[in-house]
């Protein structure tokens, strides 16, 4: 029988501590932790996210059930919901927002060659925001609307394995298009949004830094054509043609732009791209466009199987934090998927972790074992973050 360590400590095993330790060490608390560390937080709140706990009382009753076995989690403090709660509170979410970036930096070299959706040689990066509303009564700090409140998820999403390479929270009254004053452009990159992130002087900024991007145009685009290349039309391309804006909102992008339309006949929809990338083929613009649906299913993924809706606590510090420690376990595992080399979809790999983290399997052999009894459902298949949408 394997007598080794369990399956959470091994999956913990992953993480970067001397990492973890610098970022505590840049952000000191204004009272240094005595018996309950940033570490013993950290991992309470992971396991809360991977077991799908609801409340703090719930984390504290199913730890305290395995109390016998925390050391070997590697919790070394007392699990009480107020001390837990204390430091949701009043440690600094910048400890676990640093080191969630430092995740996303490895997972974002482990996963520099994977494939996606599109043949492309360069960095494509798919833009966009989602909002999560709460209660104004217990987050007002989130004030919103007159009667809402909310906090937004800001995020460029590397297409390659689907990993989050920026991710920005605000207040739900952040619009969307700031994400392009907070992001630095790669050059070479490819950045593709919808319409909402229309702002020609913002896009210009982009062009400038070497950097491309294909958005969906407006319905009222104003503009003057200089000249039309030939396409297949049973592609389902109506154009590709090279344009000077006219608008009296265009003016700040003074450089010609390239227009493509295309049909979709699967859903008689009709779409209009710009961008000011000048060789790739016009299908292969439709392509990067379409693979921006990743970002809708990473959202649509998170927000289902992380606890990042319902919050252990009310201030914007617990808020932060918990969203932050969400993110570093969604990348820990896709981390550990990459280096175990599974096939199995995050969905199941999350499931059966669930249920498993007390046990003393072998981690290479469990993710073994997913990858012969991979769900067929149609669900399972939709949010496979990590395999091309049917279709692409």
């Amino acid at each position: 029988m394997y007598r080794g360590k369990l399956v959470f400590a091994q999956l913990m095993d992953h993480l970067p501590l001397h990492t973890f330790r610098r970022c505590v060490q840049r952000y000191p608390g204004r009272y240094p932790p005595l018996s309950f560390s940033h570490l013993d937080q950290f991992l309470c709140m992971a396991f809360a996210q991977l077991t799908y706990r609801e409340s703090l009382r719930d984390i504290e009753t199913c730890l305290r059930a395995q109390a016998t076995k925390l050391y070997h989690l590697g919790i070394r403090g007392r699990v009480a919901r107020s001390t837990l709660a204390d430091a949701n509170e009043r440690r600094d979410f910048r400890i676990y927002r640093d080191f969630a970036t430092a995740l996303i930096d490895t997972a974002r070299q482990l996963y520099a060659g994977e494939r996606f959706a599109v043949d492309l040689a360069h960095t494509a990066y798919a833009l966009d925001s989602s909002t999560i509303e709460l209660s104004l009564a217990l987050f007002p700090w989130a004030h919103y609307q007159s009667n809402k409140a909310a906090v937004r998820l800001h995020t460029a999403l590397d297409l390659r394995g689907n990993i989050p390479s920026f991710v920005h929270i605000s207040d739900g009254k952040l619009f969307d298009i700031a994400l392009l004053d907070l992001i630095a452009f790669e050059p070479g990159s490819f950045y593709i949004m919808d319409r909402g992130f229309i702002d020609f002087a913002r896009l210009y900024t982009i062009h400038q830094a070497s950097a491309f991007f294909v958005i969906r145009a407006r319905i009222n685009l104003r503009y003057r054509r200089l000249a039309s290349a030939p396409v297949d039309s049973t592609m389902g391309l109506r154009c590709d043609q090279r344009i000077v804006l006219t608008g009296a909102r265009s003016g700040g992008y003074p450089q010609p732009l390239r227009r493509v339309k295309f049909y979709d006949a699967e859903n008689d929809k009709l779409f209009v791209f710009l961008t000011n990338h000048t060789q790739l083929p016009a299908l292969t613009i439709t392509q990067l466009y379409r693979s921006r649906w990743q970002i809708e299913l990473f959202f649509k993924w998170i927000k289902q199987h992380l606890r990042i809706k319902a919050f252990f606590g009310t201030s914007e510090n617990a808020v932060k934090s918990q969203i932050w420690i969400a993110i570093s376990v969604y990348v820990l595992v896709a981390i550990i998927k990459k280096r175990y080399a599974t096939s199995a979809s995050l969905y199941s790999t999350l499931q059966i972790l669930s249920l498993t983290l007390f046990e003393k399997t072998p981690l290479h052999e469990l993710l073994a074992s997913i990858d012969h009894q991979e769900p067929t459902m149609d669900t399972a298949k939709q949010l496979n973050l990590f395999e091309e949408i049917s279709g692409q």
